[in-house]
């Protein structure tokens, strides 16, 4: 196939006329009508179906007119570049990005570029819209790209990550909430605010996200759109407007304390910073070098890129490296080191969030605290909120899905499956909203328990859909269908089992099972597992604080012997009612500590005393709701890696997060603390499915009176990690 054959097709497609397209080339019909028939002859297919005197295009020609530019471009493109060549040199560079990439972040970069390559003519030019990148990019205007959006699964460009940024709320420094380290958008509509133009990032952003949460921009009641960034600044400094903003913007007004930026619950997470290629330009410059008798030409594009990566690099590698101090004041204070009070006075800014948050710098890995990004310091993978569609579709439908979750909330192991993901919002973004799914309004209902034997419960009747769960209750919502009792001490006995839950991954674990333990009062003779014969323990039934003193008991030949009573309507409040009954509480962690702190009550159990059986929590799934909507159990299980990656590189979740259970924070960071970073903790954040575990448990329990057919559960279809692989791959 010849170019000058293309541009004929190209003509003749365009006007269906073979007469108006040899008009348009300055040629003869038969001249054009030759050029196609040869092109046909090349193709081995026809291009135009002839319907008397009219022309229409087939398959092969409608594709051929959609991909053709293209390839014109291109050619345009090399004829070019090969004519520099010749000159001896490639000297022009032309960039584009968005406005606010082009005030707050590429700057730096083209500066250093100019630096080393001062011969190059560089051009940069600022589009209004990721749309308009992608365009230019595919008609050649520009060589490379960048942009808060992505744009993969378009034929003409490809995407890479290259840096990160956040979005946050902007406003003056002399404004009322100027002193506010944590807000809320839900919160804020009230408010008097100023919103960036139509179909720019900062806009696109914040209309998805809005629509995630069933909010639009008209429920805040007073707002102004304008146009550009110098006017959005007047409005923010001069009206005390609230202004939402990505932070690469307003950067200089910030740095002169005219501006201030406040993080935003609905955005926690970092975004992704896209490079821009051309496809074809892309695949070329992974191609491995040739022998050749000419020198190599070094392509302007190829320089900056080498540039950029290796200046991104080196900035992570740094704010790793100042990183460690701020590491050791977090583990300090989660091991009790660091009072509250001393912890808060050691931050730059006060709990609960510093608003360092929102970087000014490049290369932010994660979440930034003091200025240094913490996630990959901690170990584990940076997790980024999804960039918004470039070329959104905003059907509507009627059909709205419900979503019911069961959480344990006080329950501070879990506090990355519940709270956590409620608050940020975080199942609303990973929620699908392709295919099937298209249009669809999703209603999540967040049910709070004290305990586990209700989300046990209420997941065999089908009022659940997916339960966080320790580890005995766990295993008893796999068991047989129909209501599973947990009013009795034994409340699995004499059922067929036939589960119907799918356990899809865990949440947090504690190896040597010291999660669980009994408690007595100070002044109690009581002083060892042997000393309970004959006594009576109080236990919420079917709790993961039931079947460690089952097992423990059970170990030593004591479980005849005790008597195990129910903790009815277990309350966080008041966990340790005047029991005469009683001689002492089973409970699992968080309660111990509670009460023992308000109850004047002491631990019976000490770490040596208790098997060393690993504890864990675990997400499970209603079996009808994991097998028609794989894709939302996906979204979730996406959601609590998200939380769980917060949690742990975010220092002021200890603050945060105490503030939404209602319980000090010192609690929190004894039950749930930074492992990663060296702290210490009752319970670590983990998502993978120990196998071994779940088959000790059952060989123990399955031992025990009244629990036999716990034996029964067929591990192999009961767990189902694929979702789980599924979800961190998407991620």
């Amino acid at each position: 196939m010849e170019i000058y054959q293309l541009k004929v097709f190209l003509e003749v497609a365009r006007h269906l006329s073979f007469t108006e397209a040899a008009e348009a080339l300055n040629l003869t019909q038969p001249a054009v009508s030759a050029k196609i028939k040869s092109l046909e002859a090349n193709l081995e297919a026809d291009l135009f179906e002839r319907l008397g005197r009219k022309i229409k295009l087939t398959t092969v020609g409608e594709y051929l007119l959609e991909s053709g530019p293209t390839l014109l471009a291109l050619e345009s493109r090399l004829v070019r570049e090969i004519e520099e060549i010749k000159q001896g040199k490639l000297n022009r560079l032309q960039i584009g990005c968005t406005a606010s990439i082009l005030n707050g972040w590429l700057p730096k970069f083209l500066f250093a570029y100019r630096q080393k390559y001062p011969d190059i003519d560089l051009q940069c030019v600022p589009f209004g819209s990721t749309q308009a990148i992608y365009q230019a990019l595919a008609d050649g205007t520009i060589e490379i790209g960048f942009s808060e959006t992505v744009l993969d699964g378009f034929d003409a460009v490809v995407s890479e990550s290259i840096d990160s940024f956040q979005y946050c709320l902007i406003v003056a420094a002399d404004h009322r909430l100027a002193n506010s380290q944590w807000l809320s958008l839900r919160n804020l509509t009230s408010e008097t605010w100023v919103f960036p133009a139509a179909e720019t990032p900062e806009r696109l952003a914040l209309e998805t996200r809005l629509g995630e949460l069933g909010l639009d921009l008209s429920d805040f009641s007073h707002h102004e759109v304008v146009q550009s960034p110098s006017l959005m600044s007047t409005f923010m400094s001069q009206g005390h407007y609230l202004g939402f903003a990505s932070s690469f913007q307003f950067q200089a007004e910030r740095r002169a304390k005219l501006l201030t930026a406040i993080p935003l619950q609905e955005f926690p997470l970092s975004l992704k910073l896209f490079m821009l290629r051309p496809k074809l330009a892309a695949k070329v410059s992974r191609q491995p070098k040739r022998k050749s008798s000419l020198k190599p030409v070094s392509r302007p594009v190829s320089q900056l890129v080498r540039l950029m990566r290796e200046r991104t690099h080196h900035s992570r590698e740094y704010k790793r490296s100042q990183h460690s101090r701020t590491t050791q004041k977090v583990s300090d204070f989660a091991v009790g080191k660091l009072s509250e009070k001393q912890f808060a006075n050691s931050k730059p800014t006060s709990s609960p969030v510093s608003k360092s948050l929102v970087p000014d710098s490049p290369a932010s890995d994660g979440p930034v605290y003091n200025g240094l990004a913490v996630g990959n310091q901690l170990g584990i993978q940076p997790i980024y909120l999804q960039s918004p569609n470039a070329f959104p579709s905003r059907p509507r439908t009627s059909e709205t899905l419900t979503i019911t979750i069961g959480t344990q909330n006080k329950t501070i192991q879990t506090v990355t499956a519940g709270i956590i993901i409620q608050k940020l919002g975080l199942l609303e973004h990973f929620l699908p909203r392709e295919g099937r799914y298209v249009g669809v309004g999703y209603d999540i209902q967040w049910r709070d328990f004290t305990s586990g034997a209700p989300i046990v419960n209420d997941l065999q009747a089908d009022r659940l859909d997916i339960g966080i769960l320790g580890d005995y209750p766990l295993l008893l919502s796999g068991m047989a269908a129909g209501d599973v009792s947990t009013s009795e001490p034994n409340p699995i006995a004499d059922r067929a089992v036939a589960a119907k839950t799918r356990l899809v991954s865990f949440v947090a674990s504690n190896p040597d099972g010291a999660g669980n333990t009994v408690i007595v009062p100070h002044r109690s003779p009581l002083n060892n597992l042997v000393d309970l014969r004959s006594r009576v323990i109080a236990v919420p039934f079917a709790s993961a604080a039931h079947g460690m003193i089952m097992r423990s008991l059970s170990r030593v030949n004591l479980l005849p012997e005790v008597t195990l009573t129910s903790i009815e309507n277990l309350n966080i409040h008041s966990l340790t009612p005047r029991n005469p009954q009683a001689d002492g509480y089973a409970y699992f962690a968080p309660l111990h500590d509670i009460a023992s702190h308000k109850g004047q009550f002491r631990r019976l159990l000490e770490h040596g005393d208790v098997e060393q059986l690993p504890t864990f929590h675990g997400v499970v799934v209603r079996e009808a709701f994991a097998d028609e909507h794989a894709d939302i159990v996906i979204a979730y299980l996406k959601a609590l890696i998200a939380a769980q990656y917060w949690y742990e590189s975010t220092p002021s979740a200890l603050s945060l997060v105490s503030n939404w259970v209602g319980l000090a924070p010192e609690i929190v960071a004894k039950t749930l603390g930074y492992q990663r970073s060296g702290a210490t903790g009752l319970f670590f954040p983990e998502t993978r499915i120990r196998t071994d575990w779940i088959a000790e448990h059952i060989q123990q329990l399955r031992g025990i009176a009244g629990n036999e057919a716990i034996g029964d559960i067929h591990l192999d279809s009961w767990i189902q990690p694929q979702l789980l692989e599924a979800a961190i791959s998407s991620m």
